[in-house]
């Protein structure tokens, strides 16, 4: 089973008053793995795969460490864990080699933005999405 890896920046401006990273700003490094893993890394040049929308269903956020802003980017790992016929759920972990900050999951829902309606996942996602698909979060805190 493959992982998806997107070396996430820290900004100064995610620190809260107690100088962790906000729990809030976690949402917005899981949707920029997300983003890097479904589009940017779609499969086949100019292929219309995962360019129609996607809406987000649910968040689900364990947060077991505090993260503290530095300079070295932190590690997001994203993987499938399920996948239906209109929807997909992908797993991450946010972490370092040696510790794990946070392990998340969101459920995406692909979108068609002129019918306003989800819509089936295509074939060519289907096998693009497999080669990342695994049952479950596997490492260590």
């Amino acid at each position: 089973m493959a992982r998806h890896i997107y070396s996430c920046p820290l900004r100064w401006s995610d620190m809260d008053a107690f100088g962790h990273v906000n729990n809030v700003v976690f949402l917005r490094y899981l949707e920029e793995a997300r983003i890097d893993f479904m589009f940017r890394l779609a499969p086949g040049d100019g292929s219309p795969s995962f360019s129609g929308g996607s809406v987000v269903a649910r968040h689900e956020i364990d947060y077991l460490r505090p993260l503290v802003h530095r300079h070295e980017p932190v590690t997001i790992e994203s993987w499938v864990t399920k996948m239906g016929a209109a929807s997909l759920t992908i797993a991450y972990e946010i972490k370092d080699p040696d510790v794990t900050y946070v392990r998340a999951s969101t459920v995406v829902v692909p979108f068609n933005l002129e019918t306003q309606r989800p819509r089936r996942i295509s074939d060519e996602e289907k096998s693009f999405l497999k080669e990342y698909m695994d049952d479950g979060m596997t490492s260590a805190p």
